[in-house]
Formats: structure tokens, C-alpha cells, sequence
């Protein structure tokens, strides 16, 4: 039997992600806006196409990551490239919410919907290094 994870960041880290609660959606948000069923969207997690990290007990994705209904075309790439860095759902996270000012809308994951996309993927793949 596995442990729960906590909703909460390591010692001394604040918890990332979007700051506005209207800024994450719960599974069946994201299951309804992507016209699929609840499963596969756990699928989806699963298989690291999506990111849900636990905030006040609950599965939540940020909404940046689901566009209209589709997911952002890069995200799984970028997911897969930093769990293979050793990146755990937490860190990842940190590292998509994480200010960068090189960055077209200031943050990996704002940079993710936009023509810098292929960039956010080349610097999650040179964490490896």
C-alpha cells in the first residue's frame, strides 16, 4: 500500500503552481473541457501527457495546460524529458511556474502555449546535463 502524498511542498519551498484558485481545475473539469471520460484522464496522468498535483486534498491540473480542448502540443514531451531528469510531479511544477524573464509570458508554462514552445522543450531537455 502506498502512503498519501501530501499537498504540501518540501521544508522551506512554497507550493507551485498557479496562485489563483480559478487557475486549477479538478479531473472532471478537465475530463468534461477535454470531452473524455474520467479514466482517461487518469490515464493521461499516467502517462504523463498531464501533470495533477494534490492542493487541498485534490487532484488539480492547471488550467495553463489544457488549451481549449486539447492539451498544450509540447506539455507530455516536457513532462516526460524532466521525470527522466529525475523531477518529481512537485518539482516539475516549480520548474514550468518558475519566473524566467527569456521567456515570451515569463514562465515555462506561459511560454508553453505560444511560438517559444519547441524553447521550453530544449531547456527541459538540457536539465539533463
Amino acid at each position: 500500500m502506498t502512503e498519501p502524498v501530501p499537498d504540501q511542498a518540501a521544508p522551506g519551498l512554497e507550493l507551485a503552481g498557479p496562485t489563483d484558485p480559478a487557475g486549477w481545475l479538478t479531473l472532471p473539469d478537465v475530463a468534461e473541457r477535454l470531452d473524455v471520460s474520467i479514466s482517461k484522464v487518469h490515464q493521461m496522468i499516467r502517462d504523463r501527457e498531464l501533470l495533477a498535483v494534490r492542493r487541498d486534498g485534490i487532484r488539480r491540473i492547471p488550467v495553463d495546460l489544457v488549451a481549449n480542448q486539447t492539451v498544450l502540443k509540447h506539455l507530455p514531451g516536457v513532462l516526460n524529458l524532466l521525470a527522466d531528469n529525475g523531477y518529481d510531479d512537485e518539482a516539475v511544477l516549480r520548474w514550468l511556474y518558475e519566473p524566467d524573464d527569456t521567456l515570451p509570458g515569463a514562465t515555462p508554462a506561459a511560454a508553453l502555449s505560444g511560438d517559444q514552445a519547441r524553447e521550453v522543450k530544449r531547456r527541459a531537455q538540457a536539465q539533463g546535463f
